[in-house]
């Protein structure tokens, strides 16, 4: 239940700014809708910004590292504890008639560990914590939940693509393209797939960039229970370390399947280092639950890798595939260790087609 809370709170789909406030792009239509940004209602305490640089941003300015140890660098430099900005607003449309959505705008608290680091491999998990400020000025208790996950790989062939119905199909890359790349495949909450993309690290003296291929992708959880008028995203990924942090530019198109373009979109979630924040319930939850969550990752990677294509159904009678998860992960962290021998029937109960 808590999950589902968070995910009201946090990046429910209601109106927040009453007043017109300026929206970049749209100013000559001079429509009050669209000085109202839909996106969480919450707000939560005043947090302290780390105005120290990061020290893994100043290590990248060494100009003697390799360009594969800059890459690696840029990567881990995402590591760390953060407040988050979310913005999305669409800029321009191409259907008769057509009216811009509303922009969408949210926040969040989480840090970001290493869950494994080999030469040519990276793994980032999210970790979200949240306090809210409640009507009579109190703060909330501590609100965890596991949130995304980002893999990295180094001349990555094998790219899991994305082909909308919930589907997606394994794609061998020739060698000349992927040469010097990195492929960055996203997670949902649940650690099922979501998309995956490959492109180069640009390193300049004091900023480094990563800019992926053109992926597609599910609708995002943002838009996904209001929005039915198209069915993927595909758009690029733009990662920038920045000395407070990183940024994660994106630059989507949404699609039917029939190939129509119904919209273009630009996203920007902005990373900001803190300091002196309140982690330490998200960091109990994940010590207590990371050999379970580890289970449910390798039961993922054994199913992508042993399939060409594989459809998932996050919702089965009723029963959701994250929420299945998240209940049993409760239960591992509260002492029941039989938890983690179901994480492969539930998956295996949510996977419709396999080949």
């Amino acid at each position: 239940m808590k999950f589902f809370l968070i995910l009201l709170i946090v990046f429910g789909h209601k109106v927040f700014a009453e007043e017109d406030s300026y929206i970049f792009g749209w100013s000559q239509l001079n429509s009050p809708e669209l000085f109202q940004p839909i996106g969480g209602t919450s707000t939560g305490p005043n947090v302290e910004l780390d105005k120290n640089p990061n020290p893994l941003w100043l290590e990248l300015q060494n100009n003697n590292l390799s360009k594969f140890e800059k890459d690696r660098l840029a990567i881990l430099a995402m590591q760390g504890e953060y407040k988050v900005n979310f913005d999305f607003m669409e800029t321009m449309g191409f259907a008769d008639g057509y009216t811009p959505s509303k922009p969408y705008q949210s926040w969040g608290t989480e840090f970001v560990v290493v869950v494994k680091d080999e030469k040519d491999f990276i793994s980032l998990q999210h970790i979200m914590v949240m306090f809210f400020e409640e009507v009579d000025g109190t703060v909330s208790e501590p609100i965890v939940v596991k949130h995304w996950r980002q893999d990295w790989r180094y001349q990555d062939q094998l790219i899991n693509n994305y082909i909308g119905q919930n589907t997606w199909s394994k794609k061998k890359t020739p060698f000349d393209m992927i040469k010097g790349s990195w492929s960055q495949f996203v997670y949902q909450v649940d650690d099922s797939p979501r998309y995956e993309g490959f492109g180069k690290w640009k390193h300049y003296q004091n900023s480094s960039t990563w800019k992926s291929n053109e992926t597609p992708r599910p609708l995002p959880r943002r838009e996904k229970s209001v929005r039915s008028d198209y069915d993927l995203i595909v758009g690029t990924n733009i990662h920038t370390i920045t000395p407070s942090g990183w940024v994660h530019e994106q630059n989507n198109n949404k699609v039917t399947l029939e190939d129509f373009v119904l919209a273009k979109e630009i996203g920007l979630a902005r990373y900001q280092r803190i300091q002196n924040f309140d982690w330490s319930a998200g960091e109990r939850y994940w010590s207590k639950t990371e050999d379970f969550w580890k289970k449910v990752r390798d039961t993922w990677a054994k199913k992508i890798e042993n399939s060409k294509k594989i459809t998932i159904n996050q919702n089965v009678s009723d029963n959701i595939l994250f929420a299945r998860l998240f209940e049993q992960a409760e239960n591992y962290k509260s002492g029941n260790i039989d938890s983690i021998y179901k994480i492969e029937a539930i998956i295996n109960e949510h996977i419709v087609e396999t080949n």
